[in-house]
């Protein structure tokens, strides 16, 4: 179901063409570079957090990890990851497949400064067994051009 909304998203967007589905599990920064053959940096991992009952998504390079001080001079909060039995009712999707594509409409999708150093990235598609291969420019787009954020640890 969640690969379906993502990819009736990304058709919208024109960039459909552009999944893969890797034949192991893209559930983890390291399965899913393994999976796709890639650096786990180009990975655009989705970091789910719950500011009350608000979903905030950010997609940070794949060996990011987030700064709580700048998190909270960004956000006004402390980082609260959502619970693990709440993910797919705040955001759309299940654990593992997590994304910006076709997410619930109330939910905030924000860009880490961490995946500037990548021209090309690798965000899930919906599942644990997908991903959706963008340029920055081109995640930018299918995101709705949301704003870029300086939340996580220099690498």
């Amino acid at each position: 179901m969640s690969l379906e909304k993502a990819r009736t998203y990304l058709e919208s967007k024109g960039f459909a063409d552009r999944i893969i589905i890797p034949e192991h599990s893209s559930a983890t920064v390291s399965e899913a570079a393994q999976a796709l053959g890639c650096e786990p940096g180009m990975i655009a991992k989705t970091l789910s957090f719950a500011q009350e009952d608000k979903a905030v998504l950010i997609l940070a390079e794949g060996m990011a990890r987030i700064d709580n001080r700048k998190y909270k001079d960004r956000f006004g909060c402390k980082a609260k990851m959502i619970p693990a039995d709440r993910v797919e009712d705040m955001t759309g999707h299940e654990i593992g497949g997590v994304c910006p594509f076709g997410v619930n409409e109330d939910v905030e999708v924000y860009l880490d400064v961490s995946l500037k150093k990548h021209e090309t990235v690798y965000p899930a598609a919906g599942t644990d067994h997908s991903a959706v291969r963008l340029g920055i420019a081109e995640l930018e787009e299918c995101c709705g051009y949301p704003e870029w954020v300086d939340v996580c640890k220099q690498s």
